[in-house]
């Protein structure tokens, strides 16, 4: 094998520290310069080099034991050089960390011809010394390589521990997000709400808004309705007021051409019964002589005493005849009487306040009959309308008389409304007579006039003292409109609803207020009305009206006498309209008899107790008369 010679050129720095091979230089040489150089390089540096060592270099053998430093020979062909050359580079691949090592950069083989003059010895010589230098390299690498390891780890372990720690700090961090997020969701969420409340709030109060708006032109609206229809109504009011003065008139003028004809009637008989007594005394004269003189002047004497004897019976028929037709307590009669009167005089001196005065007071009329047509059941309009009123009496621009009298028709006339809280419209009554006790006379007074059952009185029906049936129905207060009289179901519930006001009327107490005709003329009534009056349609009507109102109020002061009242009635009055065996009396019959027996005098009629709250103007009483005996059918006692 040809013997190739190996020259090895080495770098002139090695970590900035220059070199100047030997040539001559052995391989333990070489390995002490190696140390003394790594030496310097710690202690020139105060940080530890890849290369530094605590203890020289060794070299053992492939079975542990400890190897001279001494070069060795190696002989080497070209096939085992390329095949050296090819291990040393997969070990190069194998390697992690490629480190700084001592390298020779460049290898060459040449083949001069002095070459086959040296020794075959210092060829093998120089290579056992390349492969102590690359045992070496690769040893310091594979220890710079468990180094780089063994840091790598460590990097590896504190960057898990960092991690780690930058991960809890993440998810804490994540979780303060969340709860901010929740937190501002929750603030977020509870705006949406205030939000919306708002929005509702101001919704609502402008539906509200414009509710009152509608509500206050559909009330404008009726206002102006009513006032028209009021206007009408007016109208035709005094119209048919013109007219029942006309046949007033004209019925009183047929009554005087009927009484003077009755008087020259009565003037005809008395001279035909005087002639017939002077033929008499002539007749007597000629039969008699010595005590015919006598005689005469006995029947003359005799004579005045039986005309005033006839008179006499004459007027004791016709009250007994007045008395049958007028069933009435004298004391009723005389309250009535006065209280007319009254209202007569008032009457008197507002007509004569209105021909004085260019004033005229007829708006006065309209507020007030709208002040009335508005009263409800609630117990705050009741006070506002009763001080509407009290304010239009002291108003100086109207005569309080006038506003009385005004005040008076009205609350009488309302009676016949649909709406009519008798209730309501009693406590505005005692609530203005309070402060206006004259009201009170004049207020009964037209409720008098009204319906005569509210005195109580009762007139029945005589041919002899009645000219027809019509006559007979105006007096006891039929309404005749053109002409024509209102059917019998019309005028019940008229009656109905006047003696519902005077029933609410007598048992109405209000704090801090008098009554001046309460619960004592409401016992009154009650007893003229069981002592005097027959029992019929009309007074049955009145009676159970009576009840329905007043019952309650007169249950609870009287107590046993009231039920004494009440037992008469059961034994008397309801005998008296079954013993008719009228098919007409017995809804009424039956509607008295089931208060009675259920005792619903036991119970608060509806309405008496006025309502705070606004749905009051349902509390309006309906009418409880609808049975068979509102039919077309006229009854006479």
């Amino acid at each position: 094998m040809e013997a190739v010679k190996l020259e090895i050129r080495c770098p002139q720095m090695v970590n900035g520290i220059g070199l100047e091979p030997d040539p001559d230089w052995s391989f333990k040489s070489l390995l002490l310069e190696l140390d003394s150089l790594e030496k310097k390089l710690n202690l020139s540096s105060s940080v530890s080099l890849p290369f530094a060592k605590t203890k020289s270099r060794e070299i053992y053998g492939e079975k542990g034991t400890k190897r001279s430093s001494n070069a060795f020979v190696m002989r080497v062909s070209d096939e085992e050089f390329e095949d050296s050359e090819g291990e040393n580079e997969k070990v190069r691949d194998r390697g992690l960390v490629k480190a700084a090592r001592f390298n020779c950069n460049e290898f060459y083989f040449s083949s001069d011809d002095d070459s086959d003059d040296q020794p075959c010895l210092d060829v093998q010589t120089l290579m056992n010394e390349v492969g102590l230098v690359e045992s070496a390299l690769y040893e310091l690498t594979h220890e710079h390589q468990l180094g780089v390891k063994e840091e790598i780890r460590n990097t590896i372990s504190a960057l898990e521990t960092d991690l780690m720690n930058e991960s809890e700090k993440s998810s804490s961090a994540h979780t303060k997000v969340e709860k901010y997020r929740e937190a501002r969701r929750e603030v977020e969420r509870k705006f949406d709400v205030q939000y919306q409340r708002r929005v509702a709030e101001g919704l609502d109060n402008h539906l509200t808004a414009v509710q009152r708006d509608h509500e206050l032109k559909s009330q404008i609206e009726e206002r102006k309705i009513r006032s028209d229809a009021a206007h009408e109504e007016a109208k035709r009011r005094e119209k048919a007021l013109q007219e029942e003065r006309l046949r007033q008139e004209k019925a009183k003028a047929e009554a005087e051409a009927k009484l003077k004809a009755e008087e020259a009637n009565r003037a005809a008989l008395e001279a035909e019964r005087i002639a017939a007594k002077e033929a008499a005394e002539k007749e007597a004269a000629k039969s008699s002589k010595a005590n015919t003189s006598e005689v005469p002047q006995t029947e003359a004497s005799g004579g005045p005493n039986a005309t005033s004897s006839r008179v006499e019976n004459d007027k004791t028929n016709k009250s007994e005849l007045a008395g049958n037709m007028l069933r009435a307590a004298e004391s009723a009669l005389k309250l009535e009487r006065e209280r007319l009167q009254k209202l007569k005089e008032l009457e008197e001196i507002n007509q004569s306040l209105r021909s004085s005065s260019n004033q005229n007071f007829d708006s006065t009329g309209r507020l007030i009959g709208r002040l009335i047509r508005q009263i409800s059941g609630n117990k705050d309009k009741v006070s506002t309308q009763a001080s509407e009123l009290v304010k239009i009496f002291n108003n100086p621009h109207c005569p309080q008389t006038i506003s009385i009298a005004y005040f008076a028709q009205k609350v009488v006339s309302n009676c016949e409304s649909p709406s009519h809280s008798a209730f309501a419209c009693a406590h505005v009554i005692v609530l203005v007579t309070s402060q206006f006790p004259q009201a009170m006379d004049l207020v009964l007074a037209e409720i008098h006039r009204a319906c005569i059952y509210t005195v109580p009185k009762h007139i029945s029906y005589t041919k002899s003292a009645f000219e027809s049936k019509e006559a007979y129905w105006k007096v006891i207060g039929y309404k005749e409109d053109d002409g024509k009289i209102e059917s019998t179901t019309d005028y019940l519930v008229r009656l109905e609803s006047y003696m519902k006001l005077y029933g609410a009327l007598v048992q109405t107490e209000v704090a801090g207020c008098q009554n001046v005709h309460g619960l004592k003329e409401g016992w009154a009534w009650l007893a003229r009305f069981l002592n005097a009056l027959p029992a019929n349609m009309y007074t049955a009507v009145a009676l159970y009206a009576f009840l329905q109102m007043a019952g309650f109020a007169l249950f609870r002061k009287y107590r046993s006498q009231f039920m004494k009242m009440l037992n008469f009635i059961s034994e008397n009055f309801l005998n008296a309209l079954r013993s008719q065996d009228d098919p007409d009396l017995r809804p009424i019959t039956s509607k008295i008899q089931c208060y009675l027996e259920d005792k619903l005098f036991l119970q608060e009629p509806e309405g008496r107790t006025l309502h705070s709250s606004l749905l009051s103007n349902n509390m309006a009483p309906e009418s409880d008369y609808h049975g068979p005996y509102h039919q077309q059918s006229r009854h006479f006692y």
